[in-house]
């Protein structure tokens, strides 16, 4: 009995291990995949393995043959179709009709505290996938948003390491931080610098007050959700590594005069002004290229390398980057060094745990500010050596001070640099019960420094640049910052047709920061690394420290209400508490309501053939802006150097008023409407999406000019100011396919309109004057007031050039009217001009944004092709008349001025930076509207066939260019203008920006393009 029963389970055991090898054994499984409606064959469908990485396409023919287990399961997607999964049984033929989905509906969009299907998403959100995001060879991840998204205008500055200007449907705020709110993984950030775009899996834009509310606080700007790539539970461990390599060139550069042209102008100025000729000799050749001199073709380099996969029961994703990047200046150059880490752990069934850790460290090499000015005016006629080594001497050619300076030397002897070190992340908990009910707690933050040190050494190079006396100055800025949230969700549906979901939420935060500022002079050098305040003079050591600490405290709440996916509302409330607002108002209510209707969902729609989907929706909501400077309703006192007096030997240390500010301010709020509507054609092929929305800000904070004889540092009073209005439109059109011949392609583009205008001001119509920059003899070029935008330009407007004295005569009285001058319009009639003459020149403000986005793969290859631009902008050009002296000029200048009767009658003379024709006027006001080719890739990835014997699942060669072909009408390196740029060592400080004085292009950074290649690798 017992050998029977021996061998029963011999044969048993060998019985189960032949049914598992034979159910192990791969079987070739072939079919064809149709559409489920007009039955044609479907291409370029992609056949995956579940639970495994392999895979293939369907052909042309929509037909496909894999090697599967013949125990496994195929899952069949497809755009615009819904996925489908089917056992496959020993079947060695599996043919699958694929039933087209609702994409535009069912696609699911990050919003604030959560995600939504798009169907029942009320407010204005617009999203960009992270591959979308990686293409772009940006080192900041807002650039790759710039023509993607409808309503957002990203303006870039161009210095490595710089974060991009993001203006959301127009400027809504002047004073203090006018950046949005950056949400990443459900923590704040005022800038995500910090971020490597090869970590980011989806972002998310709300554009409008109903979108922004859950944020009220910080939303008036607008609010950017980031969600970042984590692992899939189940899925093996996969490693990406992605590279690429490159330079940056100038393009469009400005061509100036040579030297023998300068010497030209140089000695008709002087003749002009009555003296002697300066050169005796005008034919000097080409002379100094001072561009050629300190531009370069600019190497850029980055690495990312990411390992991600899951088991049953949690998830994990390590990344590390590391991005090298040269300026387009000589000696300027950055470096960052980024590494993330995120594990989700799913507890038991109803709990899940996680964190999410970011790491980054950078270090950049800076540059002065003026090197572009001085560059632009610096005069050919100087060397850049002389022979015996020393630097050539402007003042030894009696160039007078507008043009004494050798941009090398200048960038010889500038010694600074900037180092941030920045760690953020957060942890959560998430815990389902009562079948209905999800709580979730979430505790983040950020804990950074940012340090800049300079060195002026003793030196001499020229003349005017030269130093006596080091100076050793050093700052640094200590961030503290951290944000507990508590949510709530209920979320149920009642008799199929009632769709339910309640969030309630409560947010506490602390915005912590210490700035240091130390200096000494006479220390020594012998090294970047020798450089310590102490070996210099006690007596001179100088030290400066502040600091803030800013509280939150809020409580939200939102409904979302669906009845049978037709009838669509969304409410929401948050309140928020800010310290800032201490002793005026402390607490801000901002509450939305949103609707939609799904009209094709109605049964009146049922039989139509024309929508694959169709939406209305309309919103409402406020939204506030909490960034603005620290205490602003509290007067501040300075106490400085200048300050200090002595009373019997002893030193007493004065102060002095910085600013003047009303006995109260308030919150800023964003009052906003939208309505649109989202639209689906031929099975969601074509898809068309429009707005409209007003948003106004109302009670805006900024600062009014005062008399200088009230003792203040800035001249000016803060207080809740004036009203502002942005109103425009929306529109965004994309079309995917897939030809029979297996082509697949989209083709997009957006177009955006917006309107700025302050309603109201405290000055009534009494305007405000800003923009001085690069301006001489006093003057401003921009104004605010009443029914005009923010910051528009404001002069005199030009009809012409004086000739001769007798055209001056029959002209209306200009006071310092010369021949070769510029002659103004009289435009209130009364013989003479002066100030009543000015009008508005130009708007800073774009009107018009757009961009086209395509995208084809066929077999192998794959092309990316993205345009963008903006029109109904003006840019001012202070380079022209930013004159001293002897600067050098443009060669369009050289070949279009005046310089004898009937020469021009647009181009002043060589006397341009005289008082009369440097004073603001509509020469200088140029169209900013431009087109550009804004990225165009072209990539090869391998044949898995080649790669199986690696082991290596995918390996993808790129060629990028980025920004290679511009179109503009401008006459100056970039109609790109953004803020004025700021050095490191005052950008670290976080100075307010001030948009009354946009637009002014005295200093701006090259339009360069960029051309890469990259690899795509996944093991």
């Amino acid at each position: 009995m017992k050998r029977i029963f021996t061998k029963f389970s011999v044969l048993t055991f060998l019985c189960l291990l032949f049914i598992n090898a034979a159910s192990a054994q791969n079987i070739t499984v072939k079919g064809t995949i149709t559409d489920g409606q007009d039955k044609t064959t479907i291409p370029a469908v992609s056949v995956v393995v579940k639970g495994t990485t392999i895979g293939t396409q369907t052909d042309a023919n929509g037909k496909y043959a894999i090697s599967v287990p013949a125990n496994g399961t195929l899952v069949f997607t497809y755009i615009g179709y819904n996925t489908q999964e089917v056992p496959v049984n020993n079947q060695t033929t599996v043919n699958v009709s694929l039933a087209s989905s609702s994409q535009q509906l069912e696609q699911v969009v990050v919003v604030g505290y959560g995600t939504q299907r798009k169907v029942d998403v009320t407010g204005s959100v617009a999203s960009l996938k992270g591959t979308e995001i990686s293409k772009q060879a940006s080192t900041n991840p807002v650039s790759a948003l710039q023509g993607k998204i409808a309503g957002v205008a990203i303006t870039n500055s161009g210095t490595p390491g710089s974060a991009p200007q993001i203006r959301i449907r127009g400027l809504g705020t002047i004073f203090g931080n006018q950046a949005p709110l950056y949400v990443v993984d459900g923590v704040w950030y005022s800038d995500i610098n910090f971020l490597n775009p090869g970590d980011i899996e989806n972002m998310s834009v709300l554009k409008d007050a109903s979108a922004q509310s859950i944020y009220g606080i910080r939303a008036a700007n607008g609010v950017v959700l980031i969600t970042t790539k984590k692992g899939k539970l189940g899925s093996a461990t996969t490693i990406n590594y992605d590279a690429y390599a490159g330079f940056q060139s100038v393009t469009n550069k400005v061509k100036m005069a040579d030297a023998s042209e300068y010497a030209t102008l140089t000695n008709e100025l002087y003749t002009f002004n009555g003296q002697a000729p300066l050169f005796k000799d005008t034919n000097l050749g080409a002379g100094t290229d001072w561009y050629k001199q300190i531009l370069q073709n600019a190497f850029v380099m980055n690495h990312n390398i990411s390992i991600a996969g899951g088991t049953e029961k949690s998830t994990y994703n390590v990344s590390l980057g590391y991005l090298d990047q040269d300026g387009i200046v000589k000696t300027n150059n950055y470096k960052r060094y980024t590494a993330r880490v995120s594990n989700d752990i799913q507890v038991f069934k109803d709990l899940k745990v996680g964190y999410n850790v970011t790491g980054v460290a950078s270090k950049s090499k800076d540059i002065p500010q003026t090197i572009f000015h001085q560059m632009y005016s610096a005069s050919p006629t100087v060397a850049v050596f002389n022979a015996d080594g020393t630097y050539g001497d402007p003042k030894l050619q009696n160039l007078g001070d507008g043009a004494n300076f050798n941009p090398q030397a200048t960038l010889d002897y500038f010694n600074q640099q900037t180092q941030d070190y920045r760690v953020t992340g957060n942890i959560y908990a998430e815990l389902k019960f009562a079948k209905h009910f999800t709580f979730r707690t979430s505790v983040g933050g950020e804990f950074g420094q940012s340090e800049n040190r300079k060195y002026n050494p003793v030196y001499f190079a020229t003349t005017a640049q030269k130093n006596d006396i080091s100076l050793l100055d050093l700052k640094r800025v200590e961030t503290r910052n951290w944000i507990v949230e508590n949510t709530l969700t209920y979320q149920n549906t009642f008799n199929e047709d009632h769709s339910l979901t309640v969030l309630l939420g409560q947010s506490a935060q602390s915005n912590k920061s210490y700035t240091l500022n130390a200096s000494a002079q006479n220390v020594p050098f012998n090294s970047d690394a020798d450089l310590y305040l102490r070996l210099g003079d006690a007596a001179t050591r100088n030290i400066l420290d502040q600091g803030s600490l800013i509280k939150f405290a809020s409580y939200f709440a939102r409904v979302n209400y669906a009845f049978k996916n037709k009838y669509l509302l969304n409410a929401s409330i948050r309140t928020d508490g800010a310290s800032q607002f201490f002793g005026s108002e402390t607490w801000g209510y901002f509450p939305s309501i949103g609707a939609g209707w799904v009209l094709t969902n109605e049964d009146f729609m049922k039989d139509q053939t024309v929508f694959s989907s169709l939406k209305l929706r309309g919103s409402w909501g406020k939204v506030g802006n909490a960034s603005v400077p620290v205490n602003p309703s509290q007067s501040l006192i300075a106490q400085t150097a200048d300050l200090i007096a002595f009373y019997n030997n002893n030193p007493n240390t004065g102060a002095s008023g910085n600013t003047l500010v009303p006995p109260v301010i308030v919150w800023e709020k964003g009052i906003g409407s939208n309505i649109g509507f989202e639209a689906a054609f031929l099975k969601n092929r074509l898809t068309v999406e429009g707005d409209y929305y007003s948003r106004k800000t109302s009670r805006a904070i900024f600062g009014l000019p005062i008399l200088g004889s009230l003792g203040t540092v800035d001249n000016q009073i803060l207080g809740n100011q004036a009203d502002l209005q942005n109103r425009g439109a929306e529109i965004s059109v994309a079309w995917s396919d897939v030809t029979g011949g297996g082509l697949t392609y989209s083709i997009g583009g957006n177009v955006s309109y917006n309107q700025n205008k302050v309603l109201s001001v405290l000055s009534g119509k009494t305007p405000i004057y800003a923009g001085s920059t690069g301006l001489t003899n006093g003057y401003v070029a921009n104004r605010t007031m009443e029914g005009s935008p923010i910051g528009e330009f404001f002069g005199y407007k030009t009809v012409g050039i004086f000739q001769n004295a007798a055209d001056i005569a029959n002209s209306p009285t200009q006071s310092g009217a010369l021949p070769g001058g510029f002659k103004y319009a009289d435009t209130n009639g009364d013989g003479q001009i002066n100030s009543q003459d000015r009008v508005a020149l130009g708007n800073p403000n774009p009107k018009y944004t757009y961009g086209i986005n395509t995208s084809f793969s066929y077999k192998n290859f794959d092309l990316a092709l993205d345009f963008q631009g903006v029109a109904g902008v003006d840019v001012y050009n202070s380079n022209l008349a930013y004159r001293f002296g002897n600067e050098n000029f443009t060669k369009d200048f050289v070949d279009n001025r005046w310089h004898g009767e009937g020469t021009s009658n647009t181009y002043p003379s060589v006397n341009i930076g005289s008082s009369a024709n440097s004073a603001p006027n509509s020469f200088y006001v140029s169209s900013g509207s431009y087109f550009r080719v804004r990225n165009a890739q072209l990539g090869y990835t391998l044949p898995k066939s080649v790669l199986a014997k690696w082991k290596i699942q995918k390996i993808r060669f790129y060629a990028n260019a980025q920004n290679a072909i511009n179109l503009f009408g401008y006459k100056g390196f970039s109609p790109e203008v953004g803020p004025i740029p700021v050095d490191n060592a005052e950008k670290i400080l976080d100075r307010p920006s001030n948009s009354l004085n946009a637009g002014l292009d005295a200093n701006v950074y090259p339009l360069y393009a960029t051309y890469n290649f990259g690899v795509n690798l996944t093991f």
